[in-house]
């Protein structure tokens, strides 16, 4: 059997992917030391590697699909496809962004005040074709980590790093003065692959729409309720939903059962609002899939 190809991301990513698999129906098992996973899919056949190195792979043929950062397909300009974007990380549901940050006292501001200056990042080709469209000379080093110490220790004069929020960044007493772009990760395909196998797109894209599936119940619960007949327009108008609500009347009453899927944070509020407004057993219950 010919199978798919599919590398996970090793590392920050990696406890989250599989996590996400999981939720979305497959189940995979990591070997101890082993880079090629346990996966029960007789169609599928994994393969771990770091998530800087996923899009050149995908690139070359060594595997046929992937998912890695919008950030690593643009540090190694990748000819790849770009099938969806997952946005999850390793700690939430939120796109990171990359920044250029500067000691807090330093006089830099602008981008053009750091020419001829020394630049550490991991980001090393991105950040020097930015630079070089913009005609301004900089140094880029790249950094093995800990980037925010090598500027407040004066090594270089300003960092290109991925946050989510900046604390981190202004907790080691820098700011941050320029926003390169937003990342999030990417379910990526090889071109010949995506245009010229017919099986293996279909079965790219059915885990595209499975991932984001599960992505989309993350924060969303069902809830069903009775309601009354001389309540039901009262109640229906506070129930938020993707689609109009599933109300379906009981045996032989003058009582209907509602069935709507919401936001998680909404139900703290909204539950309260439903009681007294004249619904009776309510029932919260989680998602795996919204598609």
């Amino acid at each position: 059997m010919d199978k798919l190809r599919l590398g996970l991301p090793k590392g920050s990513l990696e406890k989250a992917t599989i996590d996400l698999f999981r939720r979305s129906g497959w189940h995979i098992t990591v070997n101890g030391r082993s880079y090629f996973p346990d996966i029960d899919d007789p169609e599928i056949a994994c393969s771990m590697c770091r998530a800087q190195e996923m899009s050149r792979f995908v690139e070359n043929g060594a595997l046929d699909c992937g998912l890695t950062g919008k950030d690593w397909i643009m540090e190694n300009d990748s000819k790849i496809v770009v099938v969806a974007d997952l946005v999850y990380s390793k700690t939430s549901q939120r796109p990171v962004k990359w920044v250029l940050a500067v000691p807090a006292d330093s006089p830099v501001r602008t981008l053009k005040d750091l020419a001829d200056k020394k630049i550490a990042t991991e980001l090393v080709n991105y950040t020097r074709r930015y630079f070089a469209a913009r005609q301004i000379p900089v140094t880029v080093e790249f950094s093995w980590g800990a980037t925010e110490g090598k500027v407040a220790a004066g090594l270089v004069d300003a960092i290109v790093e991925v946050t989510e929020t900046g604390s981190t960044i202004r907790a080691h007493g820098l700011k941050i003065i320029h926003e390169f772009f937003q990342s999030n990760t990417q379910l990526i395909a090889n071109t010949e692959v995506w245009e010229n196998n017919p099986f293996k797109r279909q079965k790219i894209e059915n885990i595209m729409i499975l991932l984001q599936g599960a992505l989309r119940a993350e924060n969303m619960v069902g809830l069903k309720m009775n309601i009354p007949e001389s309540q039901l327009k009262q109640v229906v108008a506070l129930l938020p939903s993707l689609l109009a609500p599933t109300i379906s009347p009981l045996y032989e009453t003058d009582w209907f059962s509602v069935e709507v899927v919401v936001n998680q944070s909404e139900v703290r509020q909204l539950i309260p609002d439903l009681i007294n407004t004249g619904a009776q057993g309510i029932v919260e219950y989680p998602l795996h899939k919204v598609i």
